[in-house]
């Protein structure tokens, strides 16, 4: 907690010296870098500026500053975002937002999908490297209106790169906790390497990206190792001004030891593999002030998993899921204002070796509409409606309204509404002693109410807010004492309250020297309103305090970030950890070394996997663009 108190003490100082200097600094490149961002979702491109609830970006620049080695990494930085690591170095993670269940946060790339209906465990599993990244959009609430299913408690989009010019990012890193490993797992000490490289050819009527990433880690204890493999590629072509394709398709394969994922103490040797694949084609096509973009992919998955990694004759699970999606988009620009429309469909199926083989479709159709009531105020209202062959019709409406008060101040209100279909796990897993699905489940349902203040003057950004949210059978595993198997029930009501609080500065001191902070602090207070007292599986474990704060300094080619965590969960312990990236650019060559962890904090996110000591790293990154 001294930590946590020195830290708050430091911001404090940074922010009354910059207030003083504020006369002699220019607008912070990453208020800029924000304001050229287009907010994608799948229905209306909202520039970030304009946006009428809380969105939270985070830019490549971003990113690349950070001390995180995969995407996983990155968005535990951001506030009100919960990642839950059952691997480091991006192995495996569930994600969950202002206190939902991994279940209840959707995860996109480029707009696309990556539900799994075979469970959220394996919804991280994910093609795109950091360096094919351009920006990723956080979305906070129910938000059915925007992404229809499983959007329950916000969306993350993973908005890749292209452009008109031609690049080269290649990364090379190294790392080791210098400590033995653990006797039975071979010898010598724990480390790793990873390597990714991203090739951008761009022109003015095309972008092809393409990216390849592998890394290698064998483990932080005993029977932890990781291998993963991630392909990617990208790509538009504007045929003319009014008609264009994009085309996109990933692959990421992770092997990986499960030791404490699920069963502990028992699966001490379990393994697990798993193989995902997405792919998409898409259009766009402008007739006036008419758009139309229909778009057809698919997201395929292989899980297997070996309780017994050397018996794969026993107690092995192996599970094949794929959903076919069908959408077709479009806008029309009115002096009302701008009309969204459009339907979509998704055709999901499984067949594994202890959920069985089931299928089902779930038809999606919405409208929308983005206009202005005079100049100081922005709305958007819509409304999805659904249709799922197992759980019927369903009707999800939503409004946002932001009010510009004056060039500095916002305001901001949202009411929305969100589902989440059970997945098959929940429904039909037969996984006896320790789990069993329930086939009679109702599909969860929420409203979400949320109001923020926002101001942006210069190199300040200030934000606060308060939500509360209303989930109807909300569904958790639990059972009604330890000789039992765990089982999902629609227990009641869950009920959140929340508030948030985020502030930013950056600032020059100089032509050649600049610095900043950031302070964010998340509050959740749950309720919940059931008639059964039987033990709880996840309920729980959902964090009460997240305070993420970093300061980043730059002078000339060198530069350094420091980010601090302080998480507090329902049931859990608080616990510190801090981060440490230094960076010294050489003409096109990036050299930088990073600490994670650097207080050696003892710490558990999921399961009963205890997560990385001290770690150090070192690597090289080189980067061309063309002129």
């Amino acid at each position: 907690m001294k930590k946590v108190i020195f830290s708050l003490g430091l911001f404090s100082t940074i922010s009354a010296f910059a207030q003083q200097n504020n006369g002699s600094t220019d607008s912070t490149m990453k208020s800029n870098d924000l304001e050229e961002v287009m907010i994608q979702g799948n229905r209306l491109q909202t520039p970030f500026s304009e946006a009428t609830r809380d969105i939270q970006v985070i830019t490549q620049k971003q990113i690349q500053s950070l001390p995180a080695k995969s995407l996983n990494e990155v968005l535990s930085y951001i506030s009100g975002v919960d990642i839950r690591q059952r691997g480091p170095f991006g192995t495996q993670a569930d994600i969950s937002i202002d206190g939902g269940t991994s279940e209840q946060t959707l995860v996109l790339i480029n707009g696309v999908k990556m539900i799994d209906a075979q469970s959220a465990h394996n919804m991280m599993n994910l093609p795109v490297p950091l360096s094919a990244i351009d920006h990723i959009e956080i979305i906070r609430g129910a938000a059915a209106r925007i992404y229809g299913i499983n959007a329950l408690t916000g969306a993350v989009n993973i908005v890749t790169k292209r452009g008109k010019r031609s690049s080269v990012t290649a990364d090379l890193q190294a790392g080791s906790s210098f400590q033995s490993k653990d006797e039975g797992d071979g010898s010598g000490m724990y480390g790793g390497t990873s390597a990714e490289i991203t090739g951008m050819f761009g022109r003015d009527q095309q972008s092809q990206l393409f990216s390849v990433a592998q890394s290698d880690y064998n483990g932080q204890r005993y029977n932890s190792a990781a291998k993963n493999t991630r392909l990617f590629y990208n790509g538009n072509y504007d045929f003319n001004e009014h008609n264009s394709i994009q085309a996109m398709a990933g692959y990421a394969r992770n092997h990986f030891g499960a030791n404490g994922f699920y069963a502990a103490p028992g699966d001490i040797n379990s393994e697990e593999h798993t193989e995902s694949s997405v792919f998409s084609l898409s259009s766009k096509h402008t007739f006036g002030n008419f758009t139309v973009s229909p778009r057809i992919s698919d997201r395929y998955g292989e899980d297997d998993y070996r309780y017994y990694k050397d018996n794969l004759n026993k107690a092995r699970s192996l599970h094949y899921t794929n959903a076919l999606m069908l959408e077709l988009n479009s806008s029309l620009k009115t002096q009302v204002g701008t009309f969204g429309f459009g339907v979509e469909s998704r055709l999901e199926k499984i067949n594994s070796s202890n959920i069985g083989e089931h299928h089902r479709d779930n038809h999606g159709m919405y409208a929308e509409l983005k206009t202005e009531l005079g100049p100081k105020i922005r709305a958007t209202a819509g409304l999805y409606g659904n249709y799922n062959t197992d759980f019927g019709y369903q009707l999800y409406p939503g409004i946002d309204v932001a009010y510009v008060l004056n060039g500095y101040w916002k305001i901001s209100t949202s009411i929305g509404s969100g589902q989440r279909i059970p997945s098959f796990t929940d429904l039909y897993l037969n996984q006896r002693p320790g789990n069993v699905g329930n086939a009679l489940l109702q599909p969860e349902s929420a409203w979400n109410y949320e109001g923020n203040v926002q101001y942006n003057k210069g190199n300040l950004q200030f934000k606060t807010g308060y939500f509360y949210r209303n989930i109807t059978d909300f569904i958790d595993w639990v059972r009604d004492n330890p000789s039992q198997p765990y089982s999902p029930y629609n227990l009641g009501q869950n009920k959140m309250q929340g508030m948030y609080a985020r502030l930013q500065q950056d600032f020059k001191v100089t032509d050649t020297q600049s610095f900043g902070y950031d302070v964010n602090y998340n509050y959740l207070n749950p309720s919940f309103a059931t008639s059964t007292e039987k033990q709880s599986k996840y309920i729980l474990e959902s964090l009460k305090h997240q305070l993420v704060a970093g300061i980043h300094y730059s002078i000339n080619d060198f530069s350094f970030q420091i980010k601090d965590r302080w998480l507090k969960r329902e049931m859990g312990d608080a616990y510190t950890i801090a981060d440490v990236r230094l960076n010294y650019k050489v003409q096109d060559f990036l050299l930088y070394t990073e600490v994670t962890n650097l207080f050696n904090a003892d710490y558990q996110e999921a399961g009963a996997v205890p997560m990385p000591t001290r770690w150090f790293s070192l690597g090289l990154k080189y980067q061309w663009t063309q002129h």
